[in-house]
């Protein structure tokens, strides 16, 4: 099979009058879908079950998206053996063959573009840039783990050694459990899930709660496009009651994970204990969040510092584990800086997504309630000066809010809070900002604004985190461009989107020859 380069998705430009068009098209025919039930889906079958659990629109709190089917341990049992049983065939399948599924998914999703970002504003309170740009890093993971299975499927080449042939290939894990999180419903959902399958995994798919039917529409677009029965197993659930049962079972290889810290580290400590039938060390996958920020310079273009740390801070309502939660700044421009980051922020425009506006609501009551906690632990740390109210009550509307005069070892600057919350601090000096900056337990993302090559070569050096950006936005990473991922408590050193990535879903194996 031979491909074209990857190259990324380009992004919908809604300011031309047809795409607007399209989109608010999209919107009207998926809320004609609204309120549907969806099953589970194991070995290719649908089954709904008795126990349902219900999504409904963060922006109108009372719209039913839909009502999805409750997998219970029974159901994970009779998945992971029809992913045993699929593994022992797919395993064996041609990474051509694999890698055309994802091929044919991306180009679908391709034709469905306002389609799925429609699910993702109405499910989720994605903006519309927002959605469409979840839509084109779906595509984009599909294009690029499907070219980067080509590539892995050819032997490493080794030492030559005289009177042997010597090969070393990649050989897939077996089953795995994916665990996507519900802010990128369908991009990291669907990059977790198909860079498992393309290596030659089989997998039970649990989507998290607050995004289960964009998941539901992934799974019945792969069965679609013929996907074998039991590679991709649909499986919703209550976490307490199938999360540790899932992880733990024994004939669980795998587990690819993207969420909080505290989860994450539940599933490493849980997966990491044997127990009776398992032959493995199960490996752990996980992306676990971080409490990332922008660095400003007293010599930094202050205009898109202030613009790249709103952007960074407010995108989807900072619910993104690259979000800057925190700013730190140089005290000869700190006062500059946050008459500036306080200016735009007051301009977002807050509102019902469907409408396209800027700020939308949290994902849910329990993130509601969280971001409000967190207002007011700010209030009694730093000096509130935009936002801190509630927006209108149909939905989980907070306003973008800012704090200043925050301290290093505050909560406020400590706590991933992931919602609407920034809290900006001072430096006097360069060389501080940058030790605030590592001063949290978390490694994810950084930005650093400056026009000083020997601070930024200082901040490469020095600045601990997985992706560090100069005079950019923390917030953004491209597949293939930008490979994402943290140190620290921010997972466990995986680099999605990246070379290295598929590598974590497979084995090394060698196979010598004696002439």
């Amino acid at each position: 099979m031979t491909l074209t380069p990857f190259k990324n998705e380009p992004f919908v430009d809604f300011s031309l009058p047809k795409n607007e068009q399209a989109m608010r098209q999209a919107i009207e025919q998926v809320k004609n879908q609204l309120g549907k039930s969806y099953p589970l889906v194991i070995n290719g079958e649908a089954i709904f079950t008795e126990e349902t659990a219900p999504s409904y629109n963060p922006a109108k709190k009372d719209q039913l998206i839909g009502t999805v089917s409750q997998a219970d341990r029974q159901a994970i049992d009779q998945a992971i053996a029809a992913a045993s049983e699929a593994f022992e065939t797919w395993r064996y399948t041609p990474a051509e063959v694999r890698s055309s599924y994802l091929l044919k998914a991306a180009a679908a999703i391709r034709r469905r573009k306002f389609e799925f970002s429609a699910w993702m504003v109405l499910e989720t309170g994605k903006s519309w840039a927002e959605a469409d740009a979840d839509v084109a890093e779906a595509i984009d993971f599909m294009e690029y783990y499907a070219r980067e299975m080509l590539r892995l499927a050819n032997p490493v080449a080794l030492v030559p050694y005289e009177g042997e042939f010597n090969r070393q290939v990649y050989i897939p894990l077996g089953v795995g459990v994916i665990i996507p999180p519900w802010n990128f419903p369908l991009a990291i959902m669907a990059g977790m899930t198909t860079s498992a399958i393309v290596t030659g995994n089989t997998v039970l798919l649990k989507p998290s709660p607050n995004a289960p039917v964009i998941a539901a529409k992934f799974v019945e677009l792969m069965h679609e496009l013929g996907l074998p029965k039991g590679v991709l197993n649909y499986v919703p659930g209550r976490p307490e009651e199938i999360g540790d049962y899932m992880t733990g079972h024994p004939l669980t290889r795998f587990i690819s994970f993207t969420g909080s810290r505290d989860v994450g580290l539940h599933i490493v400590e849980h997966a990491n204990k044997r127990v009776p039938g398992q032959k493995w060390i199960k490996r752990v996958i996980a992306e676990m969040g971080g409490k990332d920020g922008i660095v400003v310079d007293r010599d930094a273009d202050l205009d898109a510092a202030a613009a790249a740390i709103v952007q960074s801070a407010f995108g989807f309502q900072g619910q993104k584990c690259s979000a800057a939660s925190r700013a730190i700044v140089h005290k000869d421009v700190y006062d500059e800086v946050v008459q500036k980051v306080v200016a735009l922020t007051k301009s977002l425009p807050m509102g019902n997504p469907e409408d396209n506006v800027y700020v939308g609501p949290v994902i849910d009551e329990k993130a509601f309630k969280k971001v409000q906690h967190y207002i007011e632990i700010g209030k009694t740390e730093a000096k509130l000066v935009a936002g801190g109210e509630t927006g209108p009550d149909h939905g989980f509307f907070v306003q973008p809010t800012i704090f200043i005069d925050a301290k290093t070892d505050s909560r406020l600057m400590q706590e991933e809070i992931f919602g609407p919350v920034l809290g900006i601090m001072k430096a006097d000096s360069f060389e501080e900002a940058i030790d605030l900056f590592n001063s949290t337990e978390y490694g994810l993302t950084g930005s650093v604004f400056s026009h000083d090559e020997a601070h930024l070569a200082y901040a490469s050096e020095r600045m601990f985190c997985g992706n560090l950006y100069f005079n950019r936005k923390c917030t953004g990473a491209l597949v293939g461009v930008h490979p994402f991922g943290g140190f620290n408590m921010s997972g466990t050193d995986s680099k999605t989107g990246g070379p290295d990535y598929l590598q974590l879903f497979m084995q090394a194996k060698v196979v010598s020859e004696k002439f």
